[in-house]
């Protein structure tokens, strides 16, 4: 599946992914290939991205929104840091 993730000010991550784990504001949740379409609201907190099954990368993010469609997540959030 296809990731990107979106700040105000610039495009901090763009690619494929195995899988991305979120700080939704109900709790943490994953993401992988062919997940249904949904919107979802972001709490401040870390996300991992899943290159792979064997490498990730994290961020700190700042609150936020995630839209799963056709295969292609895009995370749009205040700020974003990599850790």
């Amino acid at each position: 599946m296809t990731l990107e993730i979106l700040t105000p000010e610039s495009k901090i991550f763009s690619g494929d992914v195995y899988g991305v784990q979120l700080p939704g504001i109900s709790g943490l949740f994953e993401l992988l290939d062919k997940h249904a379409p949904m919107v979802s609201a972001l709490k401040d907190g870390k996300l991992k991205i899943l290159k792979d099954k064997n490498a990730a990368a994290s961020y700190k993010i700042k609150s936020g929104f995630v839209e799963v469609l056709n295969n292609r997540v895009t995370v749009l959030v205040e700020g974003a840091e990599e850790v």
